[in-house]
């Protein structure tokens, strides 16, 4: 990827350290600063793996990697610390204040959270959405879709 000089990457932050910054403080505020500077300097260490027209969701994936390398780092307890049952309350559920939405949220997987708050949230669609998660652009949209049929069922449940 020619061009993915110091002007660039100058123009990437300007374009997207708010977004990032954003991704990470619905997911891990009290960490969103530090989290949004990691993902930059790994978009300037990898940025030949950068594709065009595609930085934000290649920023968006490498952020939800860092941040899952960050729970697990968070996570580490010595084994007579270990709590009874563990706490699965995602940080970026805990942004929505309505009970309803939050319990809906809940009863769907992670995954089906994950692609319903990258779109909802972090405004992908299409393309955007796939380079994101990682897969196809029609795998997308049927991922969206199931999300979405999932998410009405949790919501009819309520």
């Amino acid at each position: 990827m020619a061009g993915h000089d110091e002007a660039w990457f100058d123009e990437l932050f300007r374009a997207h350290a708010g977004a990032v910054r954003r991704y990470f403080l619905r997911r891990a505020p009290v960490d969103a600063e530090d989290l949004a500077a990691e993902t930059l300097a790994l978009a300037w260490r990898r940025r030949d793996d950068v594709p065009d027209g595609a930085e934000l969701p290649w920023l968006y994936r490498s952020a939800g990697y860092l941040l899952a390398n960050h729970r697990r780092k968070r996570a580490a307890l010595l084994v007579e610390e270990l709590p009874e049952t563990p706490d699965l309350t995602d940080p970026a559920d805990l942004a929505v204040t309505d009970d309803t939405v939050r319990r809906a949220l809940a009863a769907i997987s992670d995954r089906d959270r994950e692609v319903l708050l990258l779109h909802a949230w972090e405004g992908l669609t299409g393309e955007g959405l796939a380079e994101a998660l990682g897969i196809s652009r029609s795998g997308a949209d049927a991922a969206l879709s199931r999300a979405r049929s999932r998410l009405a069922l949790a919501w009819a449940g309520e």
